[in-house]
């Protein structure tokens, strides 16, 4: 399958990446996975991206939900670990228009716009 081409070509797309979150002390840990995302986080940024979707099989409720508020909270769903990992919080702000365009996207699908769950904190290991 071809890629449609770019409304503007000087711009180039965003990566499409996959992580395996593996242990949450990674949040507080110095090691060259949390190395990895660091230089993975600096080169992104560089080309300031509007938004970044997170897509998690790990959303406890029935059916597709997308999280559509302006500002989620940082959800802990772990336990057994270091107060300071659960002290983690990433007031990243939402993007309540690209929820309603990835709902629109999956149609026919019937996708939740979702207005309390929150972003979960794995999805945010090595962010920041």
């Amino acid at each position: 399958m071809r890629d449609k081409p770019l409304a503007n070509p000087g711009l180039s797309r965003m990566p499409a990446i996959f992580f395996g979150h593996g242990s949450p002390m990674n949040a507080l840990e110095d090691n060259r996975y949390t190395a990895a995302w660091e230089q993975l986080g600096a080169s992104v940024a560089q080309r300031r991206p509007k938004a970044i979707l997170s897509i998690s099989a790990h959303w406890y409720t029935r059916g597709i939900g997308v999280a559509a508020m302006p500002m989620p909270k940082t959800i802990h769903d772990f336990g057994g670990f270091p107060q300071a990992l659960f002290d983690i919080r990433y007031p990243a702000p939402g993007a309540p228009a690209l929820a309603a365009q990835v709902r629109d996207l999956l149609a026919p699908l019937n996708v939740a716009m979702d207005q309390s769950w929150g972003v979960r904190s794995r999805h945010l290991v090595g962010a920041g």
